[in-house]
């Protein structure tokens, strides 16, 4: 992609695989059934997703083209839906990076976790403590840390902050969540205890910015995502813009463990420019050069996971 700082490949952290699943999970919520799927997103004003992968994926490929964005990492967005981003994986596995939100709680968690990472090919396993309810020092976690350890090039995406999901919140559903679990510190034994997995917090730790610099600057191997319109911003004291936000994060991370995202989600928005557009600015302000610009804009990521062909 064009961008201030010449031709840029563009790899972006951070984005929602919406499935035909996972609209069917919230018809149901509703009370009504998967016969109510199209009424329900079409009240939102939203494109009902195909129902096989590879038409879904290649509705993402379009977008992807049309907006100059080489890779993606798509999560899916409900527990027990790795199947429909492995399905895109599977159909465009060059232009895909296959992460799964996963529930720690459910059956077999280590049983799953090794299905994801193994036969469907993700990479990105996802933890969302408050919208779960579960602690980071819940004993049951440590097997799923020792799983994702053994394999090289994956993540451990740890949501953080502030959690809203916009879509429940327009068809009036209730998010029980727990925002007791949701500190970035809560992360720091573990990542000290698992120096071999890399972790991510998502949108500079959605309000505990502070608190992801904390643990940023303590440990390694844990990096932060700029997705989102960050509006929680509006929670600082003093106020700060966007731009303080990018400083002090590439000040305390560094140039390398900072990764570009959108949290892109939903047809026909597709994927969000305005984001993008609002970060370069952002970079652009605080005189970020083209060497910082490039790997915030996608060399990072794709060193994060890109696997070599002849491994499995």
């Amino acid at each position: 992609m064009q961008t201030p700082w010449g031709e840029i490949e563009i790899g972006d952290a951070h984005a929602h695989l919406f499935s035909r699943a996972f609209f069917e999970k919230l018809a149901a919520e509703l009370g009504t059934g998967p016969e109510h799927v199209e009424a329900m997103v079409s009240k939102l004003g939203w494109t009902v997703p195909p129902r096989d992968g590879a038409s879904l994926a290649s509705l993402w490929e379009q977008e992807l083209d049309r907006e100059g964005v080489a890779k993606l990492a798509l999560m899916s967005s409900l527990p027990g839906d790795e199947i429909s981003v492995a399905e895109v994986l599977k159909a465009r596995p060059e232009r895909f990076y296959g992460y799964f939100m996963f529930n720690p709680l459910d059956e077999d968690p280590v049983g799953r976790a090794r299905q994801a990472f193994e036969d469907y090919r993700l990479q990105g396993l996802c933890l969302f403590p408050a919208m779960h309810r579960f602690s980071l020092d819940d004993v049951r976690l440590g097997p799923i840390f020792e799983l994702a350890a053994q394999y090289p090039n994956v993540v451990v995406f740890v949501h953080t902050g502030v959690l809203t999901v916009g879509v429940r919140r327009k068809l009036g559903l209730r998010s029980r969540f727990d925002m007791r679990f949701s500190n970035p510190l809560d992360l720091h034994h573990v990542a000290l205890d698992h120096p071999e997995i890399n972790f991510v917090i998502p949108h500079f730790g959605a309000g505990f910015f502070r608190e992801a610099l904390m643990l940023g600057d303590l440990v390694p191997n844990v990096y932060m995502d700029t997705s989102s319109s960050n509006q929680w911003i509006r929670y600082l004291l003093p106020a700060v813009m966007l731009t303080d936000v990018f400083r002090k994060a590439l000040e305390v991370y560094g140039v390398h463990r900072l990764l570009f995202g959108t949290d892109s989600s939903f047809f026909p928005r597709g994927w969000n420019r305005e984001i993008f557009r609002t970060q370069v600015e952002a970079l652009q302000e605080i005189g970020a050069d083209g060497d910082t610009a490039r790997a915030v804009l996608g060399e990072n990521l794709r060193r994060l996971l890109e696997r070599d062909p002849g491994r499995r």
